[in-house]
């Protein structure tokens, strides 16, 4: 009986730094990431999302995103709770590195850039 709950205690503790440590979103969702250029510095992405498309939990770095388009995405987080945000075509955003599930919440495609860095920041 102690050698399972032992397992499953395992199991657990594998599933939450599964999350924690979520995947590439160019390796585990192609179909929205593409890589445009990397380099030492930075990695940058070009996502799509055509209306309500919805990723799968994944994670990014420090990073910028450049908004091509106007967008309402929903995120889901790993402890399940969810935030909305909106950009503007031309608009940009910083966002700290994260795990995350987002969702185009909109009735038209979204699309925009988002530069990854790779260097912490110096303080």
């Amino acid at each position: 009986m102690k050698r399972r709950f032992a397992l499953c205690g395992a199991v657990l503790c594998f599933g939450v730094v599964a999350v924690a440590f979520a995947q590439d979103p160019v390796k585990v969702d192609p179909a929205h990431y593409k890589v445009e250029f990397e380099n030492a510095q930075v990695r940058v992405l070009r996502f799509h999302y055509g209306a309500h498309e919805k990723s799968v939990m994944h994670s990014h770095p420090d990073s910028v995103a450049v908004f091509l388009t106007d967008g309402s995405v929903k995120f889901s987080f790993p402890d399940g709770k969810t935030q909305d945000a909106s950009g503007k075509a031309g608009s940009e955003q910083f966002t700290a590195a994260q795990v995350h599930l987002p969702e185009n919440v909109g009735d038209k495609p979204m699309e925009g850039i988002l530069v990854e860095l790779k260097t912490a920041a110096k303080k």
